[in-house]
């Protein structure tokens, strides 16, 4: 499966999408969130910490830019949107996402593309006339397999 397309009706079905990644425990993968404001990035990503046994309370890290969650498998959550031209490679997002060990999240993704590993499933989230349009890509076919097992924990 190279891509798939869901519809999301509401922020708690999103965050059983975002549960339901989180569950299969892809360590070594980065996440890459598109989406306007308000699209539900967030609420995906706090869905994937519950998945991935975060137990506090998944943020927006748009201040902090970069906020690491202890779990089973752990959680580095990035929003890139405050990031200026050629901050994220003052802050070491780079080095950061390819040696996390768990899972990174990263908001805002097409902000720090260059920046993001080889290694991404791609998640688009689009306003929808009742609720989102998700659609899930991976960079690489090594991650097709992810994409499938995702998939298939939805139906």
């Amino acid at each position: 499966m190279e891509t798939w397309t869901a519809h999301s009706p509401d922020a708690e079905h999103l965050r059983a999408l975002g549960h339901a990644l989180g569950a299969l425990r892809p360590a070594g993968t980065c996440v890459a969130l598109l989406g306007d404001l308000g699209a539900g990035k967030t609420t995906l990503t706090q869905g994937l910490g519950e998945g991935l046994g975060v137990a506090n309370d998944v943020t927006s890290p748009t201040f902090g830019l970069m906020v690491e969650h202890e779990a089973p498998c752990p959680l580095l959550h990035v929003d890139a949107y405050r990031l200026g031209p050629g901050e994220a490679a003052g802050i070491g997002l780079e080095e950061s996402l390819e040696t996390w060990s768990g899972v990174a999240v990263v908001e805002w993704a097409d902000l720090v593309v260059e920046q993001l590993p080889e290694r991404c499933v791609f998640v688009r989230l689009s306003h929808a006339d009742e609720g989102r349009t998700v659609q899930a890509w991976a960079s690489t076919p090594a991650l097709h397999p992810l994409l499938a097992r995702w998939h298939g924990a939805l139906s």
